[in-house]
């Protein structure tokens, strides 16, 4: 089974494959990543702006990589004082969409994000880290490694996958 993400960020490709790979137990996958544009501010503001840069991604992705299985975005953006993100799937033309779960941030978190800081970026410094967004994000700085981004977004991916698990329900 093909599946693309769109994005080269290996979270996102890891979070992806293991969620598909609990779905599809028994099934062999190649899950491949590609870096794709979502349209969108670099640090999407609101819900909105982070639901339309997934499927942005999500319709980029299908058109530049033809032949998958699924096809699956992954937004991370700010809703109020939280992060978040949006996960879109396609499969057979079709496509779902869920949100994960939000992650409160630090006032002066977001008093950087308001002044044009990206979140990745900001959490590198609070943290004396490099290229957090890529390993277990702001979530993982933020709950001592208890959860990590890729696992958020497993958990996400997996609930976006129900009308693909029990289509005879929708």
């Amino acid at each position: 089974m093909k599946i693309v993400v769109a994005s080269a960020n290996p979270a996102k490709i890891r979070a992806v494959q293991q969620a598909l790979s609990q779905v599809f137990t028994g099934h062999t996958l190649q899950c491949s990543g590609q870096n794709t544009p979502s349209g969108v501010s670099a640090q999407p503001m609101n819900s909105a702006e982070t639901l339309q840069g997934a499927l942005n991604r999500l319709q980029a992705i299908a058109s530049d990589a033809p032949g998958a299985d699924y096809y699956v975005a992954l937004e991370a953006g700010l809703d109020g004082d939280c992060s978040f993100a949006w996960v879109a799937i396609s499969h057979q033309g079709r496509i779902s969409k869920t949100r994960s779960a939000s992650l409160p941030l630090p006032p002066a978190a977001l008093v950087a994000i308001q002044q044009g800081e990206e979140l990745g970026d900001i959490m590198d410094r609070m943290f004396a880290q490099q290229n957090i967004k890529q390993q277990g994000g702001a979530i993982a700085m933020l709950t001592n490694h208890i959860l990590t981004r890729s696992e958020v977004y497993k958990q996400a991916i997996i609930l976006a996958m129900i009308p693909f698990i029990k289509p005879e329900l929708f």
